[in-house]
């Protein structure tokens, strides 16, 4: 009984010819995953945070804590 010869010729492109497509659909398949699982809901808390966020009532906050130097409190 003797073993059978391995397919060494053309043995990278039959190899190839399974795995890319395979490799391709899971590649969109976790793009997809991480658009709507990570990406949508953190742009949504962006908005929802930018909807009600004053910057000038900030900035006032952090001027009265003495946060910056070149803007004195109103205090003083």
């Amino acid at each position: 009984m003797s073993l059978a010869k391995p397919a060494m010729r053309g043995l990278l492109g039959s190899r190839l010819r399974f795995h890319l497509p395979i490799a391709f659909g899971l590649s969109i398949l976790v793009a997809v995953a991480f658009k709507y699982t990570v990406t949508e809901p953190r742009k949504q808390a962006y908005a929802d945070f930018y909807k009600q966020y004053d910057g000038v009532k900030e900035f006032n906050a952090m001027r009265e804590a003495g946060v910056f130097e070149s803007a004195r409190p109103s205090g003083e």
